[in-house]
């Protein structure tokens, strides 16, 4: 034993006390967001989900639950019910829903795409037009220089519905399908 330091931190030393207070803040609080997590989604996402019965079935009474304090309390209970279970109980749950908000950034970031794409259509004359029937020779051209011009009047016009900037970006969200199932 070394002079400077003294005989009980030696003793604290050799002792394994498991994780901080500060560890098990930080697990629980993770069990609380998944618990969350669970409660949000989708009734038909989570029946795929590989779930204890007493987890689904605390799941199912929060979201019953109308009150709000209520509501927090019960998804603390829910919380309290998943800890007993442990993380290995829960990883592959945490992996699907993980995937899922890949998958949903993905789709998102595609929307924008689209999006800029139907923009540009109505915006330049001939430039993105050209751009978009060199990538879908496919694409029936009247029909969406058609389009296009009457999406430029719909703009124009403030009372008029913009029935043709929608079928615009329809078209190229079944362009996109399309190239989508030719490469997969």
């Amino acid at each position: 034993m070394s002079p400077s330091r003294s005989r009980n931190q030696t003793e604290l030393d050799e002792e394994d006390y498991g994780p901080s207070r500060t560890q098990q803040r930080r697990e629980a609080l993770a069990v609380l967001v998944l618990a969350q997590q669970l409660v949000d989604l989708q009734p038909s996402r989570l029946a795929k989900l590989a779930l204890p019965d007493d987890v689904r079935h605390e799941i199912d009474v929060t979201r019953r639950t109308p009150s709000h304090g209520a509501k927090k309390r019960q998804l603390a209970f829910l919380a309290k019910v998943m800890r007993r279970y442990g993380e290995e109980d829960f990883a592959a749950v945490r992996a699907e829903l993980g995937e899922n908000r890949e998958k949903q950034r993905q789709e998102t970031a595609a929307m924008h795409r689209l999006e800029a794409m139907r923009d540009r259509l109505i915006a330049e004359d001939e430039a993105a037009l050209s751009e978009l029937i060199a990538e879908h020779p496919q694409v029936d051209r009247q029909h969406l220089r058609s389009l296009v011009r009457q999406a430029r009047v719909e703009k124009d016009t403030p009372n008029k519905p913009p029935r043709a900037y929608r079928e615009i970006f329809q078209l190229l969200k079944d362009l996109a399908k399309a190239d989508d199932s030719a490469e997969g």
